[in-house]
């Protein structure tokens, strides 16, 4: 049983290869592009997320506006909050697919075929 089994992967690829890889550019470009768009998103998401929840604690008259009917503005803050969480998904994925799968891919190919 190899070191890498023993570890779990099961994959039969060594730990020297995986280090290759890890430490080659095309690496190092998946996790840049990944790290930039996660890292603004997330900040922009949370940033959004905490003024929806000052608002809510500290702006009660500006929160109950009424907009239609009983339809108030915290109540459209509120699902806009559930809209942007889908909204960030279908982005994170349109920009996974185009710009980290290929790499990725690229990267899977050369380690699998090199530690065969």
């Amino acid at each position: 049983m190899s070191a890498t089994d023993q570890n779990g992967s099961g994959s039969g690829i060594d730990a020297e290869t995986w280090a290759a890889a890890q430490s080659s550019p095309e690496f190092a470009q998946l996790r840049k592009r990944l790290r930039n768009f996660v890292f603004p998103v997330s900040a922009l998401f949370l940033v959004w997320y905490l003024v929806y929840v000052l608002l809510a604690d500290y702006a009660h008259g500006f929160m109950s506006i009424k907009l239609v009917g009983n339809i108030n503005v915290g109540l459209v803050l509120g699902l806009l909050q559930f809209v942007s969480t889908f909204a960030i998904t279908t982005w994170y994925v349109r920009y996974a697919n185009k710009n980290l799968d290929p790499v990725a891919e690229k990267i899977r190919e050369d380690v699998e075929g090199g530690g065969k």
